[in-house]
């Protein structure tokens, strides 16, 4: 039996239809059961799908000339909901056409689409953008907001936690995934009064399927410690972006270093298989895929830069959230969540 199909902004994106259409064709052959509704300029799709013959026989076209700019305002871009290839991709997640999105497209624009469209899940107030990255330990971290909310309050970075360990379950396998707050500190005394309330509600929420562990500090966010950890998207983004850099700044130094001279090529050439796992592990193609967590249908981003790769390992998110039933967990936790907040109030416990 075929899996609801996905929709492919096939016009996002820095690097054209052809490098996504190709992201997407490899994806499919991890997941075969899967269609595909491609949205963008029929005639430029139709050409990419030539070099892969059975993509061509699992997509429907969907013609769209419409593309939103990537230095678009959300609000300007919604106006065009209805006749961008993002608007539409998105539309037919909402229409049942789709069970997922991907697009590699203007991510304000996409936030602002989505949202409207799709609307949060019952018992989420703000929907986040959740992503993976690497670690030392052999699974990803999963870190949310990465930006869509700027200011979140006790009750916004409860919520993310429930999803981004929804999330982490699919992703790692793990039963009670282990769930940390961003924080200046690790001490209970550390931090905002919203950031230790939510830890207090954490802590009492002894019924979800999570392991909360208390505060992370940033320099531990890729040590393999944790596996969800949760922030505002002010200070979410700004950590990413500081990782991303780093990440950046070694690869660039190391690349400096090795060719600095003769002595340094030939060190270069002996550590090749050292400094290629190292290349591999950096690579944002091989973590691409970041998820709006909380609303009622799954949205994946791809990184606007992305190579076929990378639009595959984000169509391969897309994918797996479908699979595994991302949004009906979040639904069940979100339940569980309620239920333990009434027995704490019959008792008296909580006000």
């Amino acid at each position: 039996m075929s899996l609801p199909r996905i929709a492919v902004d096939a016009m996002g994106g820095d690097e054209g239809v052809r490098t996504v259409v190709s992201g997407a064709a490899l994806a499919r052959r991890e997941h075969d059961r899967f269609n595909f509704l491609l949205v963008g300029d029929r005639a430029r799709i139709e050409r990419a799908l030539e070099a892969h013959p059975n993509m061509r026989e699992a997509s429907e076209i969907l013609h769209c000339e419409d593309v939103v700019g990537m230095d678009e305002k959300p609000t300007t871009a919604l106006r065009r909901a209805k006749t961008t290839s993002m608007g539409l991709a998105i539309q037919a997640v909402k229409n049942g056409q789709a069970g997922a999105a991907v697009s590699a497209g203007n991510t304000g624009a996409l936030m602002a689409m989505s949202k409207l469209a799709l609307r949060t899940m019952p018992g989420i107030d703000r929907p986040a953008l959740a992503a993976l990255m690497p670690t030392l330990s052999e699974t990803d971290v999963i870190m949310l907001d990465l930006g869509a909310n700027t200011d979140c309050d006790a009750r916004n970075l409860v919520q993310f936690a429930i999803m981004g360990a929804a999330y982490s379950r699919i992703i790692t396998g793990k039963e009670a995934p282990r769930v940390r707050l961003l924080n200046i500190g690790t001490e209970a005394t550390k931090g905002t009064g919203e950031v230790q309330a939510a830890a207090a509600q954490l802590r009492a929420a002894t019924g979800l399927a999570m392991s909360f562990e208390g505060y992370v500090e940033a320099d531990k966010i890729n040590r393999g410690e944790t596996d969800v950890v949760v922030t505002d998207g002010f200070s979410g983004n700004i950590a990413l972006k500081a990782i991303e850099g780093s990440a950046r700044f070694v690869t660039d130094l190391l690349r400096t270093a090795f060719t600095s001279s003769l002595r340094s090529k030939i060190g270069f050439l002996v550590s090749r298989p050292a400094t290629e796992l190292l290349r591999h592990h950096l690579d944002p193609n091989n973590h691409n895929g970041a998820v709006f967590l909380g609303l009622n249908g799954v949205v994946v981003k791809s990184h606007g830069s992305a190579t076929a790769k990378g639009v595959a390992n984000a169509v391969n998110v897309a994918a797996r959230l479908l699979e595994e039933s991302l949004t009906e967990r979040i639904a069940a936790d979100l339940a569980e969540l309620g239920e333990v907040r009434l027995r704490d109030t019959g008792n008296g416990s909580a006000k």
